[in-house]
């Protein structure tokens, strides 16, 4: 399969801050890759370089067959951008700001109302279109970003925080039209929201101090979390010491950790010795027993355990070397 976007080498200084540091990943048609990191990682930086919005130092960006630099107008034609912030014309209306974009990506008459009212539509603007865009609340304004940066139905979106300032609803709506869209176009998002990793995207990257540090499906990524198949029973009791010494003698357990204690009912974590999951011996045993058992479940990993671990590892790797 011929990738969409190719990034290869890239590379970006700031004076003598090096913002993004020997990048490089392919995407896919049909693919949603999240960029993971914390602020200030090189995330919207690489964007604007996707984008056309920044020169490279070094490497090169091709979408579609095209090197930016050699064919910008072509790239920039199959890309809609959200960029942080979403600049937008304040004293313009979300429908005259959405008909100036379109005649701008060239289109015109007809096609050009039909496309409009399409994506007043998809991203729920009805109730200000008619508003002055410097009257609406940062949620709106974060919706008319969104909606100019799909008016051309691009093959490639790229979207900076696409639920920055948004309520719980709206996110939810996003994330929807984020999804109806996936599999007909690349769609490259950035955010600092784990869970928006789990709820929109196929693939996941964590990204810090401009280095690409981890590159995988969700799942994968949350599978290197210490959780990883771990079993988090609990039951009710008044004592849960001999429930702790029961649990340390199971087989091919590597240790066993009481982590909450909440109304009469105590949590423990059991993690296995080998890759597999000691559920079925811990419910056999509670079962045995006769446990009051209130929860019992597989932990498949955290997201945020991850990003905390590969994040600041590297950080404190930068830091030694550096002194």
């Amino acid at each position: 399969m011929t990738a969409m976007v190719e990034i290869s080498h890239l590379t970006k200084h700031f004076g003598a801050f090096t913002a993004v540091d020997d990048v490089s990943f392919k995407v896919n048609k049909g693919e949603v890759l999240g960029f993971l990191g914390p602020n200030g990682a090189g995330k919207s930086t690489t964007m604007k370089m996707i984008t056309g919005f920044l020169t490279p130092d070094a490497g090169t960006v091709t979408v579609g067959g095209d090197n930016i630099a050699n064919s910008p107008v072509a790239v920039k034609s199959r890309i809609g951008y959200l960029p942080e912030g979403a600049p937008l014309y304040s004293d313009m209306t979300p429908e005259k700001f959405l008909h100036f974009v379109a005649e701008i990506r060239g289109m015109r008459g007809t096609e050009k109302a039909r496309r409009v009212d399409e994506v007043i539509q998809k991203v729920n603007l009805e109730s200000v279109v008619y508003k002055p865009i410097e009257t609406l609340s940062k949620g709106f304004k974060r919706r008319v970003g969104l909606a100019q940066a799909i008016i051309h139905d691009p093959v490639i979106l790229i979207l900076d925080e696409p639920t920055d300032g948004l309520d719980p609803n709206q996110k939810h709506e996003v994330r929807s039209l984020i999804q109806s869209m996936a599999s007909e176009k690349v769609i490259i998002l950035s955010t600092h929201i784990l869970e928006e990793v789990d709820a929109v995207c196929t693939r996941a990257m964590i990204i810090a101090n401009g280095k690409l540090l981890a590159d995988g499906t969700p799942a994968s990524l949350a599978a290197k979390s210490p959780l990883h198949n771990s079993v988090e029973i609990t039951i009710r009791t008044d004592n849960p010491d001999p429930v702790n010494r029961e649990l340390e003698q199971l087989n091919g357990i590597k240790s066993v950790e009481k982590f909450k204690t909440t109304d009469g009912c105590v949590s423990f974590r059991v993690y296995s010795s080998t890759e597999q999951t000691p559920i079925s011996l811990v419910n056999q045993l509670a079962h045995d027993k006769d446990w009051k058992v209130e929860n019992l479940h597989v932990e498949t990993g955290r997201m945020d355990d991850v990003f905390r671990s590969i994040t600041t590892q590297q950080k404190t790797t930068q830091q030694k070397v550096a002194s």
